[in-house]
């Protein structure tokens, strides 16, 4: 589902009156970033690009929607023509440069830049922190959990958990950005294009008088592409029962108790079996650090279903992005701004461009520049144009893109940063040219 015109706060639309009002037409610069990163996290994986630039493309107001922002107690002093012109009449036509999709990025970088007509600018704030700050938090956790598998399949089983069922369709698609294999949702299926993977409930075990005939019916139809749920009643004791009823699933699949004694015992029966090609699938209330957990005891486990961890991101929960006017025109002249609260909440002036430095093939580290300064040596820019007079400048990338991208860029990433307890900090500098204009812009400010 595309974010419609009214998925936005209702303070974006008394400015967006009171700009017609005013004639507030000179075009303006937003960008979008993070102030800082959830604890224990050392990087993000950038992630919501795609449904951002379907909702810059689509946004309309209806006829319904402005029927209703007309009778709004809270718009009632606004001139009729605003809703009888300036909404029905509103569309976006601004250009927009973004990190593409799966590319770590850190604290205070911009992520997106949109420039437009100021009231475009500034509508579409709330949906796009909304698209991309969700997308990037399910992605960055996909990632680390992804890491502690240590190249095992990871299984997105989350759509029951989330925060309804939009929610799971994008995390199900960050998560794949992520590095998951799968996921559990038909729906981010069908949408997406993601692989979906998936097994039997208990119910399925317990329906029937007898386990193994509910694991013969199972594979009546599945065949030996079956995986089987064997933590009903007696975990080893139904890899046994499945061994001698001369049973060969692809994989079993074990959802609660001790996961390392019960794979141990379990892969013990399968191999003494000839089942040494079943795989074992282990889920229930998994993370990155249970994962970790099980595979340093020796666990042989091949493949993780991790659910309300990744798609809830259960130990950060939300993400502080935020998005900040940086350049306005006034009277045609451009003029950079920025914000100079404290508490860590001011802002940077003018428009960027993001700079990453390689050696060896390792990334190491950041610059935010200017975006009509010349590149720093050795730094290739992060920040591509996606979009110009409000369509986009390419086709839509393929879920598998910025997976593959993801996956490379963060092979890239010092292994400090990697770490479930990251060991070192990754350096994002600010050129001399940023600096200079955001010494003079507080200055004049202050004057």
């Amino acid at each position: 589902m595309i974010p419609s015109a009214l998925v936005t706060d209702l303070y974006e639309l008394t400015m967006l009156a009171g700009y017609a009002q005013a004639g507030v037409t000179g075009r303006a610069s937003f960008e979008l970033s993070v102030r800082s990163l959830p604890s224990g996290r050392a990087y993000l994986v950038a992630a919501g690009l795609e449904q951002a630039l379907q909702y810059l493309e689509t946004l309309r107001f209806t006829p319904e929607q402005i029927a209703y922002l007309r009778h709004l107690p809270n718009l009632r002093p606004v001139p009729a023509r605003f809703f009888d012109e300036t909404l029905p009449a509103f569309r976006f036509t601004g250009e927009v440069w973004a990190v593409p999709e799966g590319t770590p990025v850190f604290g205070h970088e911009p992520l997106l830049r949109v420039t437009a007509p100021m009231m475009e600018a500034q509508v579409v704030e709330t949906a796009l922190l909304a698209i991309v700050s969700f997308q990037t938090l399910i992605a960055s956790k996909a990632a680390r959990v992804v890491w502690a598998a240590s190249g095992r399949q990871v299984l997105e089983f989350g759509a029951r958990r989330a925060h309804g069922p939009e929610a799971s369709v994008l995390a199900a698609r960050a998560a794949h950005i992520g590095g998951c294999h799968s996921t559990s949702c038909v729906e981010a299926g069908f949408r997406c294009g993601i692989p979906l993977s998936g097994t039997m409930a208990h119910s399925w075990v317990t329906t029937f008088a007898d386990e193994v005939e509910a694991y013969r019916r199972y594979m009546e139809v599945f065949g030996p592409s079956s995986t089987l749920l064997i933590d009903t009643f007696d975990t080893v004791e139904a890899a046994r029962k499945i061994v001698a009823a001369g049973l060969a699933p692809a994989a079993v699949r074990l959802d609660s108790g001790d996961l390392v004694a019960l794979s141990l015992a379990v892969r013990t029966v399968l191999d003494a079996g000839g089942l040494s090609d079943t795989r074992i699938v282990v889920s229930g209330d998994l993370d990155e650090w249970a994962i970790a957990h099980l595979l340093a005891q020796g666990a042989p486990i091949d493949a993780f279903g991790v659910g309300t961890a990744l798609v809830t991101s259960k130990d950060a929960p939300a993400l502080g992005g935020v998005y900040k006017l940086v350049e306005v025109e006034r009277d045609g002249a451009t003029i950079p701004v920025m914000k100079l609260s404290g508490g860590g909440k001011s802002s940077l002036p003018g428009r960027k461009q993001l700079w990453r430095r390689t050696r060896d093939g390792t990334a190491c580290g950041d610059v935010i520049a200017l975006a009509a300064e010349p590149p720093p040596p050795a730094a290739r820019p992060l920040l591509e144009c996606v979009m110009e007079r409000g369509f986009r400048t390419g086709a839509p990338e393929h879920v598998g893109v910025p997976r593959a991208r993801a996956a490379r860029l963060l092979e890239e990433l010092p292994r400090g940063l990697r770490t479930l307890e990251p060991t070192e900090a990754y350096p994002v500098s600010r050129s001399a040219a940023l600096e200079a204009l955001a010494d003079s812009t507080a200055a004049a400010l202050k004057d």
